[in-house]
């Protein structure tokens, strides 16, 4: 069950020209009873009611509506809530985006995992254990996560034309940045997905032809844009709780080369240029619990066979090694000793 909370609209530019000749007016948008009237930022946050012995939740969120007519750009920071980089980069970005010249909408959910922010946790929520970007499209009358993922499904990705799922490596994880282009479905989405990765302008693109088609359970945030016919973008970087600038600015840029690929913005970035395409990876797991020493570091290159670290039992005994399954590199490595069987130690592309 979710309610609303109606926020604050500010106007801002209104009498600020509008660069694209022609273009349209835009009608006011409503989402979750917060009215973004054309030229406006409007801010508010959808309430997720507790239920069944949980606390509910928060999803803050900024409309910045443009004065003309667009694409709805949906950004979604903070899935994982103890990847900080993206929520702080949509923090600046809600001030740098210019609605008086903006053509369309852009939608920024700043803290998707609000129970996993607040209480510093990777992967899971500590509402219910479960992973909210592996839950959706979620359901109106499941554990919090599942309630999350469907506020989120039916206000933002519902509303959008193009989203564009912003992670960074966990709390847990040192990872080197790349975006994810998800090949499967509609080829003519797959194709747009193709050149939203490109004007996100991160050079290392792995091709993700595994996620699945059905609507109805389709896991992933980006992967239920999709599978709507809704061309999605998941991205990453930074890691290890660490905010720098270096991440968030690619973010910023990121985001910039977006605007002006869909036409939302007059200048911005350019495509990237030599691109990387990883079209073979995988994560690789623990097969016991104890402690990981890795000995590899993230975007190292490392060949088939090759030690990416071991695990020890809690007295310091050596029970397991994780070997490289092919040639690639590091995309990400656990930086943290704590790991629990079946959890990724590492991720390596090809």
């Amino acid at each position: 069950m979710v309610k609303s909370v109606t926020g604050c609209v500010l106007a801002i530019g209104l009498a600020a020209s509008v660069s694209c000749a022609g273009a349209s007016a835009q009608a006011p948008l409503v989402v979750a009873n917060v009215n973004a009237a054309p030229g406006t930022i409007a801010a508010g946050a959808i309430e997720i009611v507790p239920r069944g012995g949980d606390t509910g939740a928060s999803i803050p969120f900024t409309i910045v509506r443009g004065k003309t007519s667009g694409p709805v750009l949906v950004l979604v920071a903070g899935t994982h809530g103890a990847e900080y980089v993206p929520i702080i980069a949509l923090q600046r970005l809600r001030g740098a985006i210019d609605a008086s010249t903006l053509h369309g909408t852009v939608i920024m959910v700043h803290v998707a995992n609000m129970p996993s922010f607040l209480a510093r946790t990777v992967y899971y929520s500590p509402a219910d254990n479960k992973n909210l970007n592996r839950v959706f499209p979620g359901k109106a009358d499941g554990t919090l996560s599942e309630r999350i993922a469907e506020a989120i499904t039916r206000e933002f990705i519902a509303r959008a034309t193009h989203v564009i799922d912003l992670h960074c490596g966990d709390g847990n994880e040192s990872l080197r940045p790349y975006s994810y282009w998800i090949t499967t479905g509609d080829s003519k989405v797959a194709e747009a997905g193709r050149a939203l990765a490109l004007a996100f302008g991160l050079d290392n693109i792995v091709v993700d032809g595994s996620r699945p088609t059905d609507p109805a359970a389709s896991v992933y945030l980006s992967n239920t844009a999709i599978t709507r016919g809704k061309p999605a973008l998941t991205t990453e970087t930074g890691g290890m709780g660490v905010v720098d600038d270096e991440s968030i600015g690619l973010i910023e840029r990121g985001v910039g080369g977006v605007l002006k690929h869909l036409g939302m913005r007059d200048t911005g970035p350019a495509p990237v240029a030599a691109p990387v395409w990883i079209k073979q990876n995988e994560v690789l797991r623990a097969g016991v619990t104890g402690l990981f020493y890795p000995v590899v570091k993230r975007a190292q290159q490392v060949v088939k066979g090759a030690l990416i670290g071991h695990i020890t039992d809690f007295h310091g005994a050596k029970i397991e090694e994780v070997h490289a399954p092919f040639d690639g590199q590091v995309l990400y490595v656990i930086g943290t000793p704590p790991i629990s069987k079946g959890e990724p130690v590492a991720m390596i592309g090809k």
